[in-house]
């Protein structure tokens, strides 16, 4: 049984352990950096009112997944970007949903409108994911080059809330 709650500050060592599997896997996530339990006590730290971070936990209380909504600069003041990892292996048992029921819900607590999830195109995973949750595609971006030098093209969608 997958349980989802806020985030806290303790949870930030499990969830930068699981971020750092997925890029370490690659192919998924435009990081492509290892972050640490302090960078992700940062980011949910930046803007506190404007932004909701959830984990999944699983039966024995440990993180199989996080979402996250915060405020993006390319992006209007109504909406709000998201990202969404899941433990590898863990995919497909809805994890994903049952973040996203909380992180909608939150959205909508703080006044957006939508949501934009931008994927990597070549992360079929993660488009299908977004894209069943109700996301359509809004903007392509192409030729983007990540820290590690690598070149993508990007997807994003769009949730109206």
């Amino acid at each position: 049984m997958i349980r989802v709650r806020k985030a806290m500050a303790l949870d930030a060592g499990s969830m930068a352990r699981l971020l750092n599997a997925i890029i370490e896997k690659g192919g998924t996530t435009a990081l492509t950096r290892p972050v640490t339990g302090d960078d992700l006590q940062q980011w949910m730290a930046s803007a506190p009112e404007q932004s909701a971070w959830h984990v999944a936990l699983d039966d024995a209380e440990e993180v199989v997944g996080f979402q996250w909504i915060s405020p993006h600069p390319d992006l209007p003041p109504e909406a709000v970007d998201v990202a969404t990892f899941v433990q590898m292996g863990k995919t497909g048992l809805g994890i994903g949903s049952a973040l996203f029921t909380a992180t909608s819900q939150a959205a909508k607590s703080l006044g957006y409108i939508w949501i934009n999830a931008t994927i990597r195109a070549d992360n079929e995973g993660g488009l299908t994911y977004y894209q069943s949750r109700g996301f359509r595609d809004w903007h392509f971006d192409e030729n983007v080059t990540l820290e590690s030098g690598q070149i993508v093209n990007k997807v994003s969608k769009r949730y109206d809330i």
